[in-house]
């Protein structure tokens, strides 16, 4: 494991061994992550991202978390985001992640109520406010693509209510990409029935899967690519599953959406998605060297 920017140093019978590198945990509803903030310099080299990543998100053999975010600075926000998911993959865009850089930004003073983020999915605005002791952050995310090659799926026009593997599914991009499935029961084997569509030849880039009954509050089970299984909240995905049923005319522009890890509120304002939920922090602590000596030494 290549430290960027720390240098090698003496340590008894081991002289390069690298120092411990420190990090912060968050959660936004459930959907859990691990911060390192990489704003004054990097802590971990481009080449070493994937591979950190993916050992940090073990639940045995890690930290455990649903993905690593990198705070970064930006020539054209506020700040940047970057999320590496368990399986190595870099994601465009996440919701409850966004959420989760914004407190820690906020806790340290790197920004005010307002701001953006700079994200592979574009600059997002967003807006924070503590109240009672509890931190809330309402996300921009923007206009949802409903067009085919914007998603992306194959085809033209726009994917709603398409039969696929046994099921009338929508997709819509809300940032990332989301299949939605309507469901009248919630309790099924998700991991049986997400895959399917997940990695179904329509969508050349994967698409997560959300499985939604209409409420209110929408009741919404998600499963994301990259983690490869079920998530206790998805933010992109309440936007998601909040655009499909706005555009077969079952909500409102202010919706209630009820994740496994807790509620958000997904408003629209001229076209636009907004989403406002909670982050709260874990801990923060730092990678032993012995962990990071034993990750270097991985093939």
């Amino acid at each position: 494991m290549k430290l960027a920017d720390i240098s090698e140093i003496e340590l008894d019978d081991d002289p390069f061994r690298p120092h411990s590198l420190t990090f912060t945990k968050l959660h936004g509803n459930g959907n859990d992550f691990i911060l390192v903030d990489e704003m004054g310099q990097s802590q971990v080299a481009e080449s070493e991202k994937r591979r950190f990543a993916i050992a940090l998100c073990h639940r045995h053999y890690g930290i455990g978390a649903d993905g690593v975010l990198f705070l970064t600075n930006s020539s054209r926000a506020a700040t940047s985001m970057r999320l590496i998911q368990p399986d190595g993959s870099e994601a465009e865009m996440c919701g409850n992640g966004i959420r989760c850089l914004a407190k820690y930004a906020w806790d340290t003073g790197y920004v005010g109520e307002f701001f953006d983020v700079e994200t592979l999915a574009g600059i997002i605005p967003v807006q924070v406010r503590e109240m009672d002791g509890s931190f809330w952050a309402k996300v921009d995310m923007g206009v949802p693509r409903f067009d085919r090659p914007s998603i992306p799926a194959c085809g033209s026009g726009e994917l709603i209510s398409e039969e696929m593997e046994g099921c009338k599914v929508s997709a819509v991009n809300t940032g990332v990409p989301h299949a939605v499935v309507f469901v009248e029961d919630m309790d099924f084997d998700i991991l049986e029935a997400a895959p399917l569509i997940r990695h179904n030849s329509l969508f050349p880039e994967g698409a997560n899967v959300n499985f939604v009954k209409i409420g209110p509050p929408l009741e919404i089970r998600t499963f994301e690519r990259g983690v490869e299984g079920e998530t206790l909240s998805c933010g992109t995905g309440s936007v998601a599953a909040a655009c499909v049923a706005r555009r077969l005319g079952l909500v409102d522009d202010e919706v209630q959406v009820q994740t496994r890890g807790g509620p958000l509120l997904i408003t629209f304002e001229e076209g636009k998605a907004f989403m406002e939920g909670p982050a709260v922090t874990v801990c923060s602590g730092e990678l032993s060297e012995e962990y990071l000596w034993n990750l270097s030494m991985q093939p």
